[in-house]
């Protein structure tokens, strides 16, 4: 399938060369895929998308924005009468079902290449921080036992936490199991968990310098699970407006066209770091510019530094930053330029309809962008708003991504 660059049906991908180093594909064999089921309680809301990046990586919220999400919330509170029953715009819209335990207890879970722990509501979660959402028993399951003396804490950036103790089980993504995996039970969730009632926990696929077990950490699921795969290799292949898929041990050579452009990466951080050589807004030439910035299917938002944002947006005819609500916003009608951006020798471009991410408010004729800046937050985020745009390697063998044009 031939792709252009603006098309809306492909996302372009122009090789400099055939890149070395690309892991065995294999279609059979120790293989493993599983397909993203819908949040049925997701509505689509460009601040508190950012202000979920904003605490996801430890930062505090600008004043404006906080007071934002507050209206928010305060808001629900007295469209449904209850903020523990009828939750709050979430930013979850595809989860992934997972089995855990013996017998199989199905969690849907957040995948996420942003952070490394496997972290789920529990039995022992308080219960009045559960808002409906299934619980991990592990006294239920015949192949759970206790990590003693292992706790576990994620601190964020609005000053809640999520914590817990640990334990190892049998778990289970498409057909792929690993045995004794570490489980983290929440004993206690941070409110913008509690709200997101189909959320049941996070399934971190980043590296386990990261992970917070303490005092020993524990290995990712992908870590652990790597040796049972034909190659050690995950791939996302996330969608716009419709499920997507992970597939494990294996590259779906039906999922993409043409070549796959590999770049190396940096884990020091625990991240799938790599460094986008440039970027073009519409037809423009390419600017040259150096971006190290992370691959996070955990984060929906595309942030990168506000020159390139500013840049974008001076495009969008009647844009402008808008503190109250974190970002650049526009007419819902406005026409967006596409967005690309440079890696392993090749261009991703990012469709219009991707970056006119929702209206501020339900009714709003004023659109979120899709792509804001990361200058608050410290670091670069290729959000799934970008990951969307390809099929996505991710390469733990040789420590690398790929990047490959797909069907959109």
């Amino acid at each position: 399938m031939h792709c252009s660059l603006n098309s809306l049906l492909c996302a372009s991908l122009a090789l400099a060369a055939i890149v070395t180093g690309a892991p065995t594909t294999s279609s059979s064999g120790k293989t493993f895929t599983v397909k993203q089921v819908k949040n049925t309680k997701f509505v689509r809301n460009g601040s508190l998308a950012l202000a979920k990046a904003y605490n996801k990586y430890g930062v505090p919220l600008p004043k404006e924005l906080e007071e934002t999400i507050s209206s928010i919330n305060s808001k629900k509170r007295r469209d449904d009468g209850s903020a523990t029953t009828s939750p709050v715009e979430g930013d979850s819209e595809w989860l992934t079902p997972v089995q855990i335990g013996t017998p199989a207890q199905t969690l849907t879970l957040d995948f996420d290449t942003g952070s490394s722990d496997l972290w789920v509501f529990s039995t022992e979660t308080s219960p009045n921080q559960v808002n409906g959402q299934t619980e991990y028993n592990p006294s239920k399951s015949s192949s759970s036992k206790k990590l003693s003396g292992a706790t576990w804490s994620i601190q964020y950036g609005d000053g809640s936490s999520s914590s817990g103790d640990v334990y190892t089980d049998k778990v289970t993504v498409g057909g792929l199991t690993v045995s004794s995996q570490a489980v983290e039970a929440a004993k206690k969730v941070s409110s913008q968990f509690t709200s997101e009632s189909d959320l049941d926990g996070l399934l971190g696929l980043g590296f386990s310098s990261i992970n917070t077990v303490k005092p020993k950490q524990q290995k990712t699921f992908f870590e652990n699970a790597q040796s049972s795969l034909d190659s050690p290799v995950f791939t996302a292949d996330l969608r716009h407006n419709a499920p997507g898929k992970y597939n494990f041990g294996f590259i779906d050579d039906s999922a993409y066209t043409g070549q796959i452009a590999y770049t190396d990466i940096d884990t020091s951080q625990g991240w799938w770091e790599f460094t986008s050589t440039g970027y073009a807004i519409g037809n423009s030439a390419t600017t040259r510019k150096s971006i190290d910035g992370i691959a996070d299917t955990g984060t929906t938002l595309l942030l990168l530094p506000s020159s390139v944002v500013k840049a974008y947006y001076a495009k969008v005819s009647g844009a402008k930053l808008d503190n109250t609500q974190g970002g650049y916003v526009f007419s819902c009608k406005a026409s967006l330029p596409t967005f690309s951006f440079q890696v392993g020798g090749a261009t991703v471009t990012i469709p219009a309809a991707y970056l006119n991410f929702a209206p501020i408010e339900e009714g709003s004729s004023t659109c979120f962008g899709g792509l804001q800046s990361s200058d608050d937050i410290g670091i670069n985020i290729f959000g799934d708003i970008a990951l969307k745009a390809a099929f996505v390697v991710f390469d733990g063998g040789n420590n690398q991504l790929g990047w490959a044009a797909k069907s959109l």
